[in-house]
């Protein structure tokens, strides 16, 4: 088991990319903290972990809430001793998120409320926690948008994920040597509720898949098995870094510097 003995702290575990790699940890031998605002989503992981005779908890927290993220560490410690990992990855995608000129500014703030200051007060309170138990890995999901510009404009999606990876490579830098690693998520366009909800249209989805060589959208399943690498001691020299898993789409459209 890749990750046997471990504990991973994750958020966004009620649905895709989340719930898919809170499944992959515990099959991996971690004991996995469940965390989102949906009860019902994060219940029913918790069960399918508990299903596969895995070991997990679950705590509602808003990460774009101080209190909420403290809380969060505090009671996966309290659970299971320690933390090892921590997996960023709940976020969203505003349905009104737009270009500049229809954007409105609480649609700009509340993404950068969840998907920027969120990842920063999951980091406030998790370092200290990755400190206690000697180090540990940190994954920061990104996205494939902060890298080059959406097709479909979401503005502020995408500014929020190009911030989520400076910050990433700025933790690493700062926390390396204390042995923790800090990368980022790059997924490309996937499968998911929460991009099939903003591609609403046939029109929308073939826009976004013509860019992709691959031709199809990723499998929340494909992203939780990056995460699994990132989040494993086969990574262990690796920190810093924008791990693309996105169908090639970036190779097709990034000039290298």
């Amino acid at each position: 088991m890749r990750l046997k003995d471990k504990v991973a702290v994750i958020t966004g575990g009620s649905s895709g990319i989340g719930r898919a790699t809170c499944l992959l940890f515990a099959q991996e031998g971690a004991k996995v903290a469940i965390v989102d605002i949906n009860d019902v989503g994060g219940a029913e992981t918790l069960d399918a972990i508990k299903a596969q005779g895995g070991e997990a908890i679950y705590t509602h927290a808003d990460q774009s809430q101080a209190a909420d993220c403290q809380k969060m560490i505090e009671t996966a410690e309290s659970a299971f001793g320690k933390i090892d990992i921590l997996f960023n990855n709940a976020g969203i995608s505003h349905a009104a998120d737009d270009d500049a000129l229809n954007t409105s500014e609480e649609v700009w703030d509340f993404t950068f409320d969840v998907n920027v200051k969120g990842v920063f007060l999951c980091c406030k309170y998790g370092i200290p926690a990755l400190r206690r138990a000697g180090g540990g890995s940190i994954i920061n999901t990104a996205s494939f948008v902060a890298h080059l510009g959406a097709a479909t404009p979401q503005l502020a999606y995408t500014a929020s994920k190009g911030a989520v990876l400076s910050m990433t490579r700025e933790l690493a830098t700062i926390h390396a040597r204390e042995n923790i690693r800090v990368n980022a998520l790059c997924p490309g366009p996937l499968r998911t509720e929460l991009l099939m909800k903003y591609l609403d249209t046939p029109e929308k989805r073939n826009r976004r898949l013509v860019h992709v060589p691959m031709g199809r959208f990723g499998e929340a399943e494909e992203i939780a098995k990056a995460v699994l690498y990132l989040a494993s001691d086969e990574s262990s020299y690796v920190t810093g870094s924008s791990f693309m898993v996105d169908g090639g789409i970036t190779a097709a459209y990034v000039t290298p510097e």
